[in-house]
């Protein structure tokens, strides 16, 4: 049942986002430098600064709030224990015709459309920076996480493609 009287919690949901992404490690100026090195060749005139006012403009995205609160949870829980066979040896395995991750992920690089989503695929296939230190962290969950910085990446680099064309 849709409830009229909520009010989504547009500060809370970011925060959560952020925190949680915090006690991973990721530390979001590592995104913005991802996104100033594959974008600054393409607009010579763009600083790390304003890669920077991008990402959190981009951060406060419900489309990417949404699909990053579920991620993230996901892996938090299947990590401790608290995710049901046979969907926690499928997401700790991150198995390669699961294909949730990428598909929460493209939720969030689409935001700024076909750009976004070509985005993704390259950032997916690349894996680099902070995206392949979960990538080849084998150690901790890390099947959403990796998909949704490549997505936050891949969007703020399509915001970018759109405010410059």
């Amino acid at each position: 049942m849709n409830n009229p009287r909520f009010k989504y919690p547009d500060t809370k949901a970011y925060e959560f986002v952020v925190n949680r992404l915090k006690e991973r490690g990721v530390d979001l100026n590592e995104l913005a430098k991802i996104v100033y090195e594959t974008q600054k060749d393409f607009e010579p005139d763009l600083t790390l600064e304003t890669c920077q006012k991008f990402l959190i403009d981009t951060m406060h995205k419900r489309e990417l709030l949404n699909s990053a609160m579920v991620a993230l949870e996901l892996d938090r829980l299947t990590e401790e224990g608290k995710v049901d066979e046979p969907l926690a040896s499928i997401i700790k395995n991150d198995a390669g015709v699961f294909g949730v991750d990428e598909t929460l992920a493209l939720q969030i690089a689409n935001i700024y459309g076909t750009i976004g989503t070509t985005n993704f695929g390259y950032f997916d296939r690349v894996k680099n920076g902070i995206i392949a230190k979960f990538d080849h962290d084998k150690v901790h969950v890390n099947t959403f996480i990796d998909d949704i910085l490549a997505a936050i990446v891949a969007a703020v680099c399509g915001k970018i493609a759109h405010q410059y064309a």
